[in-house]
This record gives structure tokens, sequence and C-alpha cells, in this order.
């Protein structure tokens, strides 16, 4: 079972995006992680990474004593969050910030287990299967509501990149508040009043399928940009590897064909593809990698 991640951040401040994989006791625990662009104006945590950044770190740390076999994702994630938020708390975060500055961000934990895969779905990330025959799946298909109502708002903008931000800025703060105080989040969040309202699904993995996931930033290629169906993304990635897709990206971005496709010119991006070997079977051996939340 052979896998490969690439993740980089888009701008000059820290990536926050975060891809892991960890293998132990014949479970492969694959986490995406999106942390979504602070609208808060300064960090109240990690000044020099920022809080966002911070918040995927934590995130990942806290959950790692619960990656077994014994405690399942819904009982995992709100143990995690409880140790993050706890940590927010005693660096006097939690009294300062505004709830519009509390770290957000979208996740999708893959478990896979024998020839077994669960998923737990929080947010945009994107999950793709391809089975052996080509045919592409999509496993989580998700439409964040929010992202038509952002896009109607961007058409009626001006194209000064300030004067885009200011009209926008009251917007994202009121969304990120409402996002933060939900009874039932659907974003992995600080302080959750409720249970996270996680998309969940199990699938069987036959022998030669393959897994994508990726942040809604590497997903461009295909959403908004259209530079590839899903498909044929896939496709592409297993022929070109995530590296040479990541560069097609950023090649895009930089030519500015998708100006005002969306309120970024470069998101991070990051991805994860995962291969089910030839026989899928019990396997001991335990490993783990998980990207830098780092400059670029």
């Amino acid at each position: 079972m052979a896998w490969t991640a690439v993740s980089a951040g888009g701008g000059d401040r820290a990536n926050e995006d975060l891809v892991a994989v960890h293998v132990r006791g014949g479970i492969t625990d694959i986490l995406v992680l999106d942390g979504a662009t602070s609208v808060a104006g300064r960090d109240y945590v990690d000044t020099d990474g920022g809080d966002v950044a911070w918040f995927v770190r934590a995130f990942e740390a806290a959950l790692l004593p619960h990656l077994d076999a014994h405690t399942p994702q819904d009982a995992a994630v709100p143990a995690a969050i409880e140790a993050v938020g706890a940590d927010y708390a005693r660096l006097g975060a939690a009294a300062a910030a505004p709830v519009h500055a509390w770290p957000i961000a979208a996740l999708t934990w893959i478990r896979v287990q024998q020839d077994e895969a669960r998923l737990f779905c929080l947010g945009d990330c994107k999950t793709l299967l391809r089975r052996p025959d080509g045919t592409v799946r999509d496993l989580d298909p998700w439409i964040n509501p929010q992202e038509a109502v952002l896009q109607r708002v961007l058409a009626t903008l001006p194209d000064d990149p300030g004067e885009r931000k200011a009209r926008l800025l009251p917007l994202l703060r009121a969304r990120r508040e409402e996002q933060n105080l939900a009874a039932a989040p659907s974003v992995l969040c600080l302080r959750p009043a409720g249970p996270f309202a996680a998309r969940r699904s199990a699938l069987r993995l036959v022998p030669g399928a393959s897994v994508l996931g990726m942040t809604d930033g590497f997903y461009r290629l295909a959403d908004p940009y259209a530079m590839y169906t899903p498909p044929a993304l896939f496709d592409a990635c297993l022929a070109r590897g995530l590296d040479a897709m990541l560069a097609e990206l950023r090649a895009a971005e930089r030519g500015g064909g998708a100006a005002g496709l969306s309120v970024k010119a470069a998101d991070d991006a990051s991805a994860v593809l995962w291969h089910a070997g030839p026989v899928i079977s019990h396997n001991p051996k335990e490993h783990a990698w998980t990207t830098q939340a780092a400059k670029p």
C-alpha cells in the first residue's frame, strides 16, 4: 500500500494546510486538513506562523493518542479538539480573541483497515476513488452552500484588491462567527457547541484501487478553474505525480487565467495519493509522515 503527498503554501504566510499519514498496527490513518484563512487581522497564539497553522498542527498532535483500533473517529475528534481548546485557553487566546478570530479548518480523515475505508469529513476537502477499471467516484460529493453566495458577491466587486477585501471582510467575519457558534458544527472548530455534523461513509477497497484526497486549493485544478474534470485530474496525478500537478496549478495562478474566480489569487494546496496493494493484508509495520505547516 504505497502513497505520496504534497503540500505547499500559496503566499508569504505559513502553510495552513496539513497532510499526515500514520501507519500502525495494520491501520492507515490519512488526515487532510485545510485551515481557513484568518479574518481577524492579527494572531493571538502564534505571531510567527499564525493561529490557523498552529490550530491544524495542534489538532494533529492531539489526535495522535487516539489513533488506535479501539477509538472510533466520532470519539477521537472531539477528544482531540477538547485538548486543543484547553491549550488555546491556557495560552490566553480564549479571553482575548473575538469569535471571528477563533481558527477553524476543514478535515477529511480516511481510516483504512484491511480492505475497508472509513471517511469522517468536515468542510470542503475533496476525496476521489479510482477503481482498477479506471472509473472515478467522488466519495464525499458535498457542495458548500456558502460558495454560491460568495461567488455572487465576488461577481459584483471591483477589480482593486484592497477594495475587494474591504467589501468582503464583514461578510467573512459574520460567516466565521456562525461557523464557530453553530449547534452542530460543519467544520472543525475550537469550542463546538454540540456534536460535529460530520459526513461519514464506509466502503470496501478492492486491490488496485487508489484514493486521492485534496484540499480545495489543490482541487482548484478541477473547480473552479476547470482545467481538468475530476477523472482527468486523477489520471494526471497518477501519470505525472502530485508535484508536477502543483507546479501546473501555480503556473496557472501566476498567469492570471483564473482571476476573479476565488477570493485568494493562490491558496495553500495539498494532496495525498494512496494506492491499495494487489493484496490487502495486515501489516504491522509502523511509520508516520506529516507535512510541516511552515512558510514556503
